[in-house]
């Protein structure tokens, strides 16, 4: 069975490590520094599994060497936000925790496809890469799929439309300048824009553009981690198993778009080498010149990384 690692054990690591086990795909890994905490997450999944029926090795661990010849490594570690922060606001701290656990990781899985989910995002996934040494295509991002699920799950608040029938694409930068593509989503084929009055529309994109700080501000403490780590166990599911998947996610861009040396939220098709294609919708010239004002930001973020000795 394939190997999946998940470095950060808190409440996104642990709960992506739940909805991966419930698919059978992987044995998995949880490592985390606080002692104690991964072992007891990994043996309360182990103890659900006869329950639910799954036959899936699940570890917990303080020390990197249980992370040895993993086929996916997924990075939740990091420092949530707190409410009045935003993404940005975590660069330096988080940074140095990526960027011990990207070098611990590559070290022990050569091999490894890296999915990053670790705040700021883009320049978080730029990050890996750059310590990794990797190729482009086995460092890649989750955002775009979050952000797209909270843009389907409002547009089904306000039709009463099964989620299913609603299709969302939101791609550029994980944070408050993300660009909701509301020429490209649709309801069942319809174009978003036809089936819903613009006041309408307006306020699903920007409820988009807050979904992350909306739920930050409700729970006082710690940050969204159902939908995040539901969409990290669907990228990996994606890549174990070869799917050709495609979604929007954090990639990197080599004249895609107009844009060069950035990760940056695309649609994406996954597979077994991880991201396999860049797909280019055309978009229009606001959505084109919102895309590349959101880019301009995480280039400002990742030209800090440099500035404070980070890569």
């Amino acid at each position: 069975m394939a190997k999946i690692s998940i470095i950060g054990a808190g409440m996104t690591g642990s709960t992506t490590a739940h909805w991966l086990a419930e698919r059978e795909i992987a044995d998995i890994v949880l490592v985390d520094i606080i002692e104690g905490m991964p072992q007891g997450k990994a043996l309360d999944l182990t103890e659900a599994m006869p329950i639910v029926g799954k036959d899936v090795s699940i570890v917990g661990s303080n020390d990197y060497e249980a992370t040895k010849d993993s086929d996916v490594v997924i990075i939740t570690a990091g420092s949530p936000r707190k409410p009045g922060m935003s993404r940005d606001d975590l660069l330096t701290t988080n940074a140095k925790i990526v960027a011990k656990v990207a070098r611990e990781t590559i070290e022990r899985s050569p091999d490894a496809i890296f999915i990053v989910l670790t705040n700021p995002l883009d320049v978080m996934t730029y990050l890996t890469w750059k310590v990794t040494g990797l190729p482009t295509y086995r460092v890649v991002g989750q955002a775009g799929i979050l952000d797209s699920a909270r843009m389907r799950a409002f547009v089904a608040m306000e039709t009463g439309v099964s989620v299913e029938n609603i299709h969302c694409y939101v791609l550029g930068g994980h944070g408050d300048d993300m660009v909701p593509l509301t020429s490209h989503s649709n309801i069942a084929g319809v174009p978003l824009n036809k089936y819903l009055p613009k006041d309408k529309l307006d306020a699903i994109v920007e409820r988009t553009r807050k979904g992350g700080g909306e739920i930050v501000g409700l729970l006082k403490k710690g940050s969204a981690f159902y939908a995040p780590s539901a969409a990290l166990a669907q990228m990996a599911e994606a890549i174990i198993k070869d799917k050709h998947l495609i979604v929007p996610a954090t990639s990197y861009l080599d004249g895609e778009y107009g844009l060069h040396d950035i990760f940056i939220g695309v649609p994406t098709m996954l597979g077994r080498k991880g991201v396999e294609k860049v797909i280019e919708y055309e978009l229009t010239d606001e959505e084109m010149e919102a895309f590349h004002k959101s880019a301009a930001h995480v280039k400002s973020n990742v030209a800090k990384l440099t500035e404070f000795g980070l890569i």
